[in-house]
């Protein structure tokens, strides 16, 4: 009879795709921490038990993987990193920029890292410009760090050499039309960015 048949104890498989659960994106470095082998991640994807949401990233075949899995994979493999202007803006749906690279902002001095994929545009921001009006937002239990909406549009007026006063202008109009500044939190980001007198006219012009 199968009365006695013994249940079989958790294989490390089988605690795997249970972590996979609950995190959502699974990396090597949460297979090490409890002992297990982060060969059994390529193992359990080659038979489709994961399946793979970037290099080095694994979900369970039914999570849902989202535009995100980039940004989280950028933010998880550059610490410093803060997702700004396009990507910024194509985060909080503003405007109609789609970039083919990612554009984070890091800190002065922070060394530029090197990844394969995606391709990365990198502002460099100091102090305040850097450190003021950070989101961090959890998405697949992942870390996604993006400036605010006001915070990116100002940048994107300190940036309008590198990425075009149309962008800027066009991000200003459409963060105001849809309600997703006020003038206080632009005035206070465009003082963090000093372009405060760059910006006076065209806060004029969207407020007649």
């Amino acid at each position: 009879s199968n009365a006695h048949t013994k249940i079989p104890p958790m294989t490390q498989s089988d605690h795997i795709l249970d972590l996979a659960g609950h995190l959502h994106v699974l990396r090597a470095a949460d297979v090490r921490a409890p002992g297990w082998s982060p060969q059994l991640l390529l193992s359990l994807y080659q038979a489709g038990k994961l399946q793979r949401v970037a290099r080095g990233l694994y979900s369970l075949p039914d999570a849902e993987i989202t535009e995100h899995q980039t940004l989280i994979e950028v933010c998880q493999r550059v610490p410093k990193a803060v997702l700004c202007l396009l990507t910024a803006l194509q985060y909080h749906g503003i405007g109609t920029q789609l970039p083919h690279e990612v554009w984070i902002a890091l800190p002065e001095a922070t060394q530029t890292p090197v990844l394969g994929y995606p391709r990365l545009r990198i502002a460099r921001l100091r102090g305040e410009a850097y450190s003021e009006g950070i989101q961090t937002v959890t998405a697949h239990g992942a870390p996604i760090r993006v400036y605010s909406v006001a915070k990116t549009v100002t940048d994107c007026f300190k940036f309008r050499n590198k990425i075009g006063l149309d962008v800027a202008l066009e991000a200003l109009k459409d963060a105001w039309r849809s309600r997703k500044v006020t003038m206080d939190e632009l005035g206070h980001f465009a003082k963090i960015n000093r372009v405060e007198r760059v910006m006076q006219p065209y806060l004029e012009a969207v407020t007649q």
